[in-house]
């Protein structure tokens, strides 16, 4: 480990924070989203996708087990600097296992070992943010750490995403483009017909297209007729071995094994709390049109060779989504046959639209491992940047000034924190501050999406991405940088009451499009918009608050014990959030989400604070 430092060197905040948040979030979105994406282009099955993923989360879940490891050991600094390497290193690795017969294991390997390292850097950046900054400017930055992070997790899941969707287009063969509009003007025909002739023939070897360009009907069609399409184009690419048959019925037997008491239960909120009358079941019925786009190759592939097809959503409306079909294993035996892919359009959109679809059959395996190799190279270069600017505060020290690690330095930290003054108010604040929002959350976009008749917004996929994705995201940023500066101006004590009420009270506009359910796309925008806000502005107490809480000897385990409490404090709610609101419906759910604000009041009401928490102090400068 980096030895512990001389005396401070006064640097900046602006030329570290902003990077150290970067990296923090940049390993973590590799980890849970750009692996997923890369496992699904690899043809890894969405069940062993989902269960990995699941348990690469475990390290950030129980980092604050090895906490105490990290302020008893060397320098906050030091395992900053450290682990950003081995998350370099991490990465080299992932990209190196790519191209292996055994490439799932091996990538898993590196990916955990990037997880426990990350979490890892977790634990040290917060450490070593508390120790080099004075409370003023914590309070200050921590609405520009945020932003950072938030930056992280759109480069992580937009330009690396894009880079390895560019390379994948550049390696193999050429790029087909396919248009899918709707209008009202055509016909609906949900035909599954496979070209009775061979599909052109090129002179090169290429993806063929039976047709230029799709259009559908804006006119529902039925979900049967729809499935039925769905179903046909399935059981012909699995008939030509163009990719395996699903392997997922076997999860609807266990919905049917729920104990008695969880059915009397849910019985019995669905009479007391459920809504005033049904829900039709009408809307269930119906769905956009769809067709089939058929495809094959134009040259025989070598023995031995496979050919990877993908088909997928490029630019355009998000309305037009591949329902079957998105990629195909084509070899010396099946290169010969066409492919099917169905393509949908949102039954919910009543305007002409159009979307453009990419057929790829790039070199995925160079692609992944190229892209994996820069983020590897980008963080290098990070974690060198960070050994020359971070400052070298001079409490980074290791706990009992460093004199050997015994079994005491592990279990102290973790005694202490619970001997805090009044840490009873203190973990409940922690675990119900944000109990409103963690259940809100998880059904927000479902809301905007689900139809009138289920009691949402009926919105398209398209109009939720510019309302939540877009407006939503720019309010969620600027509350939070906005909440970062006024506390930092008078200090926490003073904002503490207006931050709780604000992050609060704004859930009361999901509670109103959920009765007055708007037709106007710009009142649902202005509701979203205030809720985001008002969520970016509140969530600055709690971090800010979490920092109270870590001061003192032990500042590092603590704090990582704030954000596992934090983590926990959103995993559980979110867990029944879903559950409930279909026994009670969307508009009863919205206002148990407006009663649960009542606990989360009620901790700010008895938790301990400094009234100059935050404040600038004389002594810090100018």
């Amino acid at each position: 480990m980096i030895a512990s430092s001389p005396p401070s060197v006064s640097r900046s905040p602006w030329r570290w924070v902003p990077s150290l948040y970067f990296a923090q979030g940049v390993p973590y979105v590799v980890v849970m989203t750009v692996a997923v994406i890369m496992f699904k282009r690899l043809g890894v099955g969405n069940k062993e996708i989902a269960f990995y993923t699941s348990v690469l989360y475990l390290p950030w879940v129980i980092k604050p087990l090895w906490s105490p490891i990290v302020q008893a050991i060397g320098s906050r600094r030091g395992w900053t600097v450290v682990m950003q390497l081995l998350v370099s290193a991490g990465l080299a690795c992932v990209a190196l296992s790519i191209p292996a017969d055994s490439f799932l294991r091996y990538s898993l390997i590196a990916l955990a070992f990037i997880a426990i390292a990350s979490a890892t850097h977790d634990i040290a950046a917060d450490g070593f943010y508390l120790l080099a900054l004075t409370s003023h400017e914590q309070a200050w930055f921590v609405g520009i750490r945020s932003t950072a992070y938030r930056f992280a997790m759109i480069a992580g899941q937009g330009l690396l995403v894009m880079l390895a969707g560019q390379l994948e287009a550049t390696t193999g063969l050429p790029v087909i483009k396919l248009e899918v509009a709707a209008s009202d003007s055509a016909r609906a025909t949900l035909e599954f017909s496979p070209p009775e002739r061979s599909i052109a023939d090129s002179a090169v070897q290429r993806v063929v297209l039976a047709d230029d360009e799709v259009t559908l009907s804006l006119r529902g069609r039925s979900r049967a007729d729809v499935q039925s399409l769905i179903d046909q184009a399935r059981a012909w690419n699995v008939e030509h071995g163009f990719y395996a048959a699903p392997t997922d019925a076997e999860s609807k037997a266990q919905e049917k094994t729920s104990p008695g008491w969880r059915i009397q239960l849910e019985d019995w909120i669905r009479r007391r709390f459920g809504p005033d009358a049904p829900p039709a079941t009408t809307a269930s019925d119906r769905s956009g049109d769809a067709a089939v786009v058929w495809m094959r190759l134009a040259q025989p592939v070598p023995e031995g060779v496979e050919q990877i097809v993908q088909f997928g959503r490029a630019a355009g409306d998000a309305s037009f989504q591949v329902v079957e079909g998105e990629r195909f294993s084509l070899n010396e035996s099946n290169w010969s046959a066409p492919f099917a892919a169905v393509v949908e359009v949102d039954a919910k959109l009543d305007e002409s639209s159009a979307a453009w679809f990419d057929v790829r059959s790039g070199n995925l395996t160079l692609a992944w491992s190229a892209t994996f190799f820069v983020v590897a190279g980008l963080f290098l270069l990070i974690g060198l940047y960070h050994l020359l600017v971070l400052p070298r505060p001079a409490g980074d020290l290791p706990a009992a000034g460093g004199e050997g690690y015994r079994l005491a330095a592990f279990i102290d930290p973790l005694v202490e924190f619970f001997r805090k003054p009044r840490i009873i108010a203190l973990l409940a604040f922690l675990l119900l501050y944000r109990l409103p929002e963690s259940q809100l959350v998880k059904l927000a976009t479902p809301f905007l999406l689900d139809p009138r008749e289920q009691g949402g917004l009926a919105l398209t996929t398209g109009e939720v991405g510019f309302v939540y994705g877009t407006v939503g995201v720019i309010m969620l940023t600027v509350g939070g940088i906005l909440g970062g500066f006024v506390a930092a101006r008078h200090g926490l004590k003073r904002w503490l009451w207006p931050m709780a009420i604000i992050i609060h009270l704004p859930n009361l506009a999901f509670l109103f499009l959920a009765y007055a359910q708007p037709e106007s796309i710009w009142i649902t925008t202005a509701a979203v918009g205030v809720e985001q806000f008002g969520y970016g502005f509140g969530f600055t107490a709690y971090m800010l608050y979490c920092i109270y809480i870590a001061r003192g000897e032990h500042q590092t385990v603590h704090y990582a014990l704030c954000t596992g409490c934090m983590a926990l404090g959103m995993m559980i709610p979110g867990m029944w959030s879903g559950w409930l609101q279909q026994l009670i419906g969307y508009e009863h759910f919205f206002a148990w989400v407006m009663i649960c604000t009542i606990p989360s009041f009620a901790t700010v009401a008895f938790i301990p604070l400094d009234a100059e928490f935050g404040k600038k102090q004389p002594e810090e400068g100018a």
